[in-house]
C-alpha cells in the first residue's frame, strides 16, 4: 500500500541521515573518516532490514484491486472493434 511505502521511505531515510550524523562527528572526533563510513554502512544495513522485507506494519492499508475479469471478454472487445482504413495518397 501506498502508506506502507511512504513509512518505509521515511524510515529509510531517517536512519540513512542519523548514522551519516553520527558517524560525520564520531570520525571527526576520533580523526579516523574510517568509521565515519563503518557507521554509514552500518545505518544502511539496518535500514534496509528494516525497510526491504514486507512487515506487516507496511500492509496495514491493502488496495482494493478491481475485479478478474473473464477472458472471453476480451476477445469480444477485439472483434467489435472496426478495421482502421488507410488514406489512399
Amino acid at each position: 500500500d501506498y502508506k506502507g511505502q511512504k513509512l518505509a521511505e521515511q524510515i529509510f531515510q531517517g536512519i540513512i541521515l542519523v548514522s551519516a550524523i553520527i558517524g560525520f562527528i564520531y570520525g571527526y572526533i576520533i580523526e579516523q573518516f574510517g568509521w565515519t563510513v563503518y557507521i554509514v554502512m552500518a545505518g544502511f544495513a539496518l535500514s534496509c532490514l528494516l525497510t526491504l522485507p514486507p512487515w506487516p506494519m507496511y500492509r496495514r492499508n491493502p488496495l482494493k484491486w478491481l475485479p478478474v475479469q473473464e477472458s472471453g471478454t476480451e476477445e469480444k472487445k477485439a472483434a467489435d472493434r472496426k478495421p482502421k482504413r488507410h488514406a489512399k495518397s
